[in-house]
């Protein structure tokens, strides 16, 4: 294939100048032939010796892309099949044995994170999905690099309001249980309805049951990319110039995430999975999904407009990568975690920033809401409503929703919490004081909508 100059020339200032990198390329491994024991710590074993020997390499692997093509490459990352059906055969009451284990074999492959401690309720719970629940807390608090996940709703199942109430006392118990860190273990824990089997983001990328035995899922970036070409453009074009724009850069960024994910997957000799395009922010300046929405004319993200600004931005996303690929999966369109994003955590300190206004902007957005923090006092059952009113945008919607929330112990509505790394720091956002006790406590399923009819 020929490059012109232009175009590489373009790229590199892309990398240079505009924060264009590969966010991660996650190596997704089947753990499903070291289920079978009854013994947690064979089963633990044998997950351990598994991941060792399919991504023993994969670092290596990485940094030489990275340095033969010259494009960075931020974390390298795991995802393995569902912790609950890899314990679902023993007769353990704790899964943490696990959990050390996968985060024993993370470090060890060089890994920043591993997700796949994970469940999947949206119709109801086995024990093993029961055993995975309850030993969260501890499994969280006795690793750093292993992340958690539980789906707890989908369009063709409902929502299972028994899961979703006790996932508010979870995060809770969660949060205070690293309370001297500012509840940070609850960043690598998060909620669904209708998750991806293919993600490779954290802290929700799992390996499903439909995937291959292991494969590459590539997650690209690229907000400064897309902020820079806005810029050049200016306000005087429309919007329609404006999506057309998002989509020729989104096409731009996909086609390197494809040639970094097919030649990792040739050198590791793994099937390709998928790119999932999301344009996911940093707390680097110029690297940031609120900055694009300011840029096509609003002061503040979360002014009235932000909504509309965001569903152009996630379509025209979605739709440049679709032409740039034909593996296009994941989440891809735009993420807006607050923490992650030095422009959102400013609105939110200014209040042009809500939860509430965080919640319609995710009817439009790849996931839900991310990395906001509330109050440590948040009365589980709140936490718990949160989630019920994310996942029912999810079930309606047919699209991922989930929420990955912070309650910050001892810290009050209005706070900064600074959690350091990609993680950045967030202001501590006022959740609604009415009470929704007697709603949660109420539990049962509440039924899938009319359009999960479709065969």
């Amino acid at each position: 294939m020929w490059i012109s100059s232009d175009e590489i020339f373009e790229t590199v200032r892309m990398i240079e100048l505009e924060h264009l990198d590969v966010r991660t390329v996650t190596l997704g491994v089947s753990l499903l032939d070291c289920a079978g024991s009854t013994d947690i710590n064979r089963v633990a074993e044998k997950v351990y010796d598994k991941i060792a020997r399919v991504a023993g390499n994969l670092k290596q692997v990485v940094e030489e892309v990275s340095a033969d093509f010259g494009i960075p490459i931020i974390n390298k990352r795991l995802s393995v099949t569902p912790c609950a059906y890899v314990g679902s055969a023993t007769d353990a009451s704790d899964y943490t044995p696990l959990a050390r284990a996968l985060d024993r074999v993370a470090e060890v492959a060089g890994v920043d994170y591993l997700g796949g401690f994970s469940a999947l309720v949206h119709k109801g719970n086995k024990r093993c999905d029961d055993v995975l629940m309850n030993s969260i807390p501890s499994a969280l608090a006795a690793t750093t690099r292993v992340c958690s996940s539980v789906n707890v709703a989908s369009t063709r199942a409902g929502i299972n309001m028994d899961a979703i109430e006790r996932m508010g006392r979870t995060i809770h118990e969660v949060a205070w249980g690293s309370a001297d860190r500012g509840g940070i273990n609850c960043s690598r824990l998060v909620v669904f309805s209708n998750v991806p089997e293919d993600n490779p983001f954290m802290a929700g990328a799992m390996h499903g049951i439909g995937e291959a035995e292991a494969c590459i899922n590539v997650g690209v970036s690229g907000p400064g990319v897309v902020r820079a070409a806005l810029a050049r453009l200016g306000l005087e074009c429309d919007l329609g110039e404006v999506a057309e724009t998002i989509k020729r850069t989104s096409f731009k960024i996909t086609r390197t995430g494809e040639l970094v994910g097919r030649e990792v997957s040739r050198r590791l000799g793994v099937k390709f999975g998928i790119v999932d395009l999301s344009l996911a922010p940093t707390p680097a300046r110029g690297d940031s999904v609120a900055e694009i929405l300011e840029s096509m004319g609003l002061e503040r993200a979360g002014t009235h407009g932000s909504t509309a600004a965001l569903a152009l931005l996630n379509d025209a996303v979605k739709k440049g990568g679709s032409m740039a690929s034909s593996y296009v999966g994941g989440l891809s369109g735009a993420f807006i975690p607050v923490s992650e994003d030095a422009a959102m955590v400013e609105a939110a300190a200014v209040g042009a920033l809500s939860i509430d206004k965080l919640e319609a902007m995710t009817a439009v957005c790849s996931v839900g809401l991310d990395m906001v923090a509330v109050p440590g006092d948040t009365p589980p059952e709140t936490i718990a409503a949160i989630i019920a009113d994310e996942m029912a945008i999810g079930v309606i919607n047919s699209k991922t929703t989930g929420v990955r929330l912070i309650p910050v112990p001892n810290r009050k509505a209005g706070e900064r919490v600074e959690f350091g790394g990609l993680l950045g720091e967030v202001i501590v956002m006022p959740v609604n004081r009415f009470s929704s006790v007697p709603f949660v406590r109420r539990r049962g399923r509440i039924p899938a909508p009319i359009q999960s009819l479709t065969n």
